[in-house]
């Protein structure tokens, strides 16, 4: 199926279009519509008429404001107030970033899952924990309200518990002083970490 010939082309079409003009100008239209009043007697004229003016200039001065409306809220005396200079602005905006950034510090914290294999099968694993948990501390690190006795092999059990870190503990230091108790520890190892 074939399109059907057309008798101007778009090209043509469009030069036609560019001699047209597609501005309107809309005027107002004003009617006056006397007022009828039923019965009452007829006042003066020029009462009426210099009355009638007024509120017509008043409205006709409302309307001269309103085109000094600005639709977007910009206030122009808000560009007479002194502008801070570049490096007022800078060490301000610094010492927000620090701000966030130091509130953001508090509250990131991290979940570390812990195993601690001990040396002999008659040791009590429970008062080792809770050696561990007494012992080992820091500011903003807290240990978990229990733990669990997991078989290795040959009825070695070791100790799975989790503790809770802030951003300025360290893992490798809880570490190190497990290890230091190195009658009772054999070794210890860090299975995971998910930051909360």
């Amino acid at each position: 199926m074939s399109l059907p010939a057309y008798d101007i082309s778009v090209d043509e079409l469009r030069v036609a279009l560019s001699f047209c003009n597609s501005e309107i100008v809309l005027k107002p239209i004003q009617i006056d519509v006397p007022s009828k009043k039923p019965d009452s007697a007829p006042s003066a004229p020029t009462k009426t008429s210099s009355t009638a003016v007024a509120p017509a200039a008043k409205k006709a001065a409302v309307d001269d404001n309103d085109d000094d409306f600005d639709v977007f809220g910009d206030d122009d005396d808000a560009d007479d107030e002194p502008k801070e200079s570049r490096a007022d602005m800078l060490a301000r905006l610094k010492s927000e970033a620090e701000a966030r950034a130091a509130s953001k510090e508090k509250k990131q914290r991290t979940l570390v899952s812990v195993e601690i294999k001990p040396w002999d099968v008659e040791q009590d694993l429970m008062a080792l924990w809770r050696k561990i948990t007494t012992e080992v501390t820091q500011d903003g690190l807290r240990w978990g309200e229990n733990c669990q006795l997991m078989d290795v092999a040959y009825g070695i059990k070791k100790i799975c518990t989790t503790f809770v870190m802030g951003a300025n503990n360290s893992a490798d230091e809880v570490e190190e002083k497990i290890l230091g108790m190195e009658d009772e520890v054999q070794s210890f190892e860090v299975i995971s970490m998910s930051v909360l």
